[in-house]
């Protein structure tokens, strides 16, 4: 599975006006439902890890994350309603550099093992 974080899942500084708090209020209710899965997908990982699950049809889930937290920092919330085409050609080329990137350091890992700890990064 491959995350593809659209929503930075960490924010520097305190947001200060009230349109800073709504926008960090948003990105935390969005990355609350991904954190909740991740708690779930690695408790589930961690009793078929121990031997304590051993059915065929449960397997442990190889997982991803491409994400770009500074760029994704620094678009406000009216950014989620901006279908200007400049603004998409932006998204999307900065997708493609931060794929680039992810594939470039993470080739090996996809189908053998995850490229991130779920632990560390969502627990």
């Amino acid at each position: 599975m491959v995350i593809v974080h659209i929503n930075p899942v960490v924010r520097r500084g305190v947001p200060k006006t009230a349109s800073e708090i709504m926008n960090r209020i948003n990105e935390v209710s969005f990355n609350s439902s991904l954190m909740r899965e991740m708690r779930a997908i690695s408790f589930v990982t961690s009793l078929i890890q121990e031997g304590k699950i051993d059915r065929p049809d449960m397997k442990q889930m190889l997982i991803h994350s491409i994400r770009s937290d500074e760029a994704m920092s620094a678009l406000g919330v009216s950014s989620k309603l901006n279908a200007d085409w400049p603004f998409l050609c932006f998204l999307r080329d900065e997708g493609r550099a931060r794929a680039e990137t992810w594939l470039h350091d993470n080739f090996d890992a996809i189908g053998q093992r995850s490229s991130i700890d779920i632990r560390a990064e969502f627990l």
